[in-house]
């Protein structure tokens, strides 16, 4: 599909939907665009949360003149399946299977992976469990094991209380299949953390907002929390000396935008990132917040292309 400010809705069929299984034969939705001959270089976009495929509306144009641009949503998310499955299966390493899965569907040897949020720790993720398949990273303010000092620190604590509100079954009680409980709770993410507030307007919300307001949809969502994959139980347990040891390096090679007007992941949490991506390069936007792909989809598009073959 062409580029342009045009606000084209998740549901149109220009956006090319579709579905694969994965490795257990649950649903996958994806969309994908872009070149289709033969050799053209692969870039698969992983989401965050609270978001879906469509926090790439803005990325994929770009990129298309350039690549095969495919945006899944991961396990419990948006049109793909949400199975009755314990925490564990919507880990990062569950996730990561999920994309080497979608990989293999469409026949994508090698792929440059594009992730923030959630979808930054499965990129990562992937790039460990499977680097032959990986030509390369471009994230968005990662999730920086570095960094699990600064998640506990008195002054910073508190911004991730959503995280221990998400492991209550009240988080379902109070919101799951309630619209206006869902468009309340998820604008405050948008509001608190985004820094160009442009691309996360009210057309966007209410996007997402239909996406998460099905009976299910907010709760499996919760899935990636309650399966300790997210940033604060990490943080705990290298704190507290109950994690194993930090793995060794990703060496594949990474691109990093980071927000600095990001509140949860300000520009300090970045510190100690070559000890996880070593060589990355590094660019800084002051006036971006949390949602990278969606505040800054032109400096995004130019950090995937840096890594394009």
């Amino acid at each position: 599909m062409s580029g342009g400010p045009v606000f084209v809705e998740p549901e149109d069929e220009s956006w090319g939907h579709r579905t694969v299984r994965d490795a257990d034969g649950h649903r996958v939705h994806l969309t994908r665009g872009g070149r289709t001959d033969r050799g053209a270089p692969s870039v698969v976009c992983l989401h965050g949360w609270p978001g879906a495929w469509f926090d790439y509306r803005l990325l994929r144009p770009l990129l298309e003149p350039d690549a095969d641009v495919v945006l899944p949503d991961l396990r419990g998310f948006g049109g793909s399946d949400r199975p009755d499955l314990p925490p564990e299966g919507y880990s990062r390493a569950a996730q990561a299977r999920v994309v080497l899965s979608v990989l293999d569907a469409l026949g994508i040897e090698r792929a440059v992976l594009v992730g923030y949020d959630v979808g930054s720790a499965v990129a990562v993720q992937v790039a460990r469990d499977a680097p032959d398949r990986v030509v390369g990273l471009a994230l968005g303010n990662p999730m920086n094991p570095a960094a699990g000092p600064r998640l506990l620190a008195p002054g910073h604590r508190g911004e991730f209380w959503y995280q221990d509100f998400h492991q209550l079954e009240l988080a379902t009680a109070l919101v799951d299949g309630e619209p206006r409980a869902v468009a309340a709770y998820l604008g405050h993410f948008y509001r608190h953390w985004g820094g160009r507030q442009g691309p996360l307007g009210p057309a966007h919300l209410a996007a997402l907002v239909r996406v998460y307001a099905e009976p299910g949809a907010f709760t499996a969502g919760l899935n990636w929390y309650r399966s300790g994959s997210s940033s604060l139980p990490v943080a705990v347990a290298a704190a507290t000396g109950v994690a194993p040891p930090a793995p060794p390096p990703v060496e594949v090679p990474s691109a990093v935008v980071w927000g600095a007007a990001d509140p949860l992941f300000p520009l300090p949490f970045s510190e100690g990132l070559e000890a996880m991506l070593p060589g990355h390069s590094f660019t800084v936007l002051d006036d971006v917040g949390h949602f990278v792909p969606l505040e800054a989809p032109g400096e995004l598009a130019a950090a995937v292309r840096s890594l394009l073959p």
